[in-house]
C-alpha cells in the first residue's frame, strides 16, 4: 500500500532541450479566504511583475484561499524555492496586513511537455467554476497572464 505525500518533493530539474516551467499552488495560512479581492490581486500581480522577476509568472488563477500559477525559468533564475519565499515575503510586505499570510510551504510540479502544461491550465482555469464562484471561467476576474509565455 502506497502512502500519499503530505508535502511535495521540492527541486526543479532543468533540461536544455525544453523550457523549465513549474506549476505551483500556494495557500493562505490556515486556508483563510482573503486573496480574491481587487486589492490583493493587484498587489500580487505588481510583486510578480516588478519585484520577483527571477522566475516569470505566466498564467495564474487567484482563489479566495490559494493561488495557482505557472512560473517559467529565465537565464537569471535562481533556486525556485528561494524565489517562492521571496515573492511571498514581498507580497506580505506590500499588502501590509500582518494577519494575512501565506502558508510557508507550496506544492510545485514541473511541467514536462506542452500538452501537460495545456491540460493543467485548462483544469486550473475551471477552478472558480468548480468552486461555485462563477458559471463561466472567463468571468473570474482574478485570473490572467502576467507574462505571455509560449511553450
Amino acid at each position: 500500500m502506497s502512502k500519499s505525500r503530505k508535502h511535495p518533493a521540492h527541486g526543479v530539474e532543468h533540461k536544455a532541450s525544453q523550457p523549465t516551467v513549474v506549476y505551483d499552488t500556494v495557500c493562505t495560512a490556515s486556508k483563510r479566504a482573503w486573496l480574491a479581492t481587487p486589492e490583493m490581486h493587484d498587489c500580487l500581480i505588481k510583486v510578480w511583475r516588478d519585484d520577483a522577476t527571477s522566475w516569470l509568472v505566466g498564467r495564474y488563477v487567484v482563489m479566495p484561499d490559494h493561488v495557482h500559477y505557472f512560473a517559467w525559468a529565465t537565464p537569471e533564475s535562481r533556486d525556485y524555492q528561494n524565489w517562492v519565499k521571496y515573492w511571498k515575503s514581498k507580497f506580505s510586505k506590500s499588502h501590509g496586513k500582518k494577519n494575512l499570510r501565506m502558508q510557508s510551504d507550496n506544492w510545485d510540479t514541473r511541467m514536462r511537455c506542452e500538452s501537460q502544461y495545456e491540460e493543467k491550465w485548462q483544469y486550473v482555469r475551471q477552478n472558480p467554476v468548480r468552486a461555485g464562484l462563477v458559471e463561466n471561467a472567463d468571468h473570474w476576474e482574478f485570473s490572467g497572464v502576467v507574462y505571455d509565455l509560449k511553450w
